[in-house]
């Protein structure tokens, strides 16, 4: 089979070559790769972030594709299904997060990619444990990148304090931020979009939002307060500032819910939270069921990514477009 993978801990490229496929293991499946969506977390495994990620490595976590072949002792599943596999790539059922089922927290997390080969290949090997079943709305290039940006931001959403009706802000208009919108809206928030420039307008009250607003232009905050304040910004963007500008934003008992990862340290004036119950929360990705729950959900209400696609042999070029900034909005390579 051919794979893109990152050779070593101190070459950071991402070569396409060709090795054996491999053949699942007891409680796993072979997939073969239709679709996998390129994240910005990828980064940590083609840059050497990650600790413990053993090299070569191909990486991938928006996994789609359909079954190839079972490994002993696999029930409940069968060759030809349709299915994904996101950041939540296994777990261990043994640890103290496990034992409370809150798997996505297992201390031993596998992720595709980090922890095994991932979708940056024309076949996975993966637990099935981790298996999310595709609806057949969906074609694999629309669900691979529900299985990372979609769940994080669907998953999020419906388990912050928002309730329909209330204000909720989408902070940015990116990868994560133009899925986050349509959910907001499908989801019966008064949906308002920030980012940077007017020329995002257009799309963001297309996606479903209410109302735009432009953070060159117009102190965030100042107009989410004259609006009665966000019941929850949902933060998508790298940016600490970003941030920090929009939390002044917040209403009574309001949440900036942040989902896009960023290093830079987060300054909050703890007087002015202090004053309207304000909190700071992250959110990660999801199970393989919250993937499910997402994908069907979008099927329902007609919310899907917008992508740019590229072959395999594509990856390096698709990787760097993503890691500029330069793709609208997820980019997909298509193995199969």
């Amino acid at each position: 089979m051919r794979a893109a993978r990152v050779p070593s801990a101190t070459d950071h490229r991402l070569e396409l070559g060709e090795l054996e496929t491999p053949e699942p293991r007891a409680g796993s499946v072979r997939i073969r790769t239709e679709a996998c969506g390129i994240c910005h977390s990828d980064s940590l495994a083609v840059e050497s972030l990650w600790p413990g990620i053993a090299y070569p490595r191909a990486p991938g976590h928006e996994i789609a594709g359909a079954i190839d072949a079972l490994g002993d002792g696999v029930i409940g599943w069968s060759v030809g299904e349709r299915v994904g596999v996101g950041w939540h790539g296994g777990h261990c059922g043994r640890c103290d997060r496990c034992r409370r089922g809150d798997f996505l927290t297992c201390r031993f997390l596998q992720i595709p990619g980090f922890s095994y080969d991932g979708g940056y290949a024309e076949y996975v090997i993966a637990p099935v444990v981790a298996l999310a079943r595709i609806p057949e709305n969906l074609t694999a290039v629309e669900a691979a990148p529900l299985m990372c940006a979609g769940v994080t931001t669907f998953n999020a959403l419906r388990h912050s304090e928002a309730r329909g009706g209330d204000l909720v802000a989408i902070l940015g208009l990116g990868g994560l931020g133009h899925l986050g919108v349509q959910y907001a809206a499908k989801m019966g928030f008064n949906t308002i979009a920030i980012a940077r420039g007017p020329e995002k307008e257009e799309l963001a009250l297309q996606l479903g939002a209410r109302e735009y607003l432009d953070s060159n232009a117009v102190d965030t905050g100042a107009e989410l307060r004259k609006r009665g304040g966000a019941k929850v910004v949902l933060s998508t963007v790298t940016a600490a500032k970003a941030m920090e500008q929009v939390i002044t934003g917040l209403g009574i008992d309001g949440q900036l819910l942040v989902v896009g990862a960023s290093h830079e340290p987060l300054e909050l004036n703890s007087a002015a939270m202090i004053g309207g119950r304000h909190s700071v929360k992250a959110w990660p990705s999801g199970t393989c069921v919250d993937s499910e729950d997402t994908m069907n959900f979008s099927v329902l209400t007609g919310v899907r990514p917008m992508v740019e696609t590229m072959p395999l042999e594509g990856a390096a070029q698709a990787y760097e477009r993503m890691m500029s900034g330069a793709a609208r909005f997820r980019m997909v390579l298509t193995p199969a």
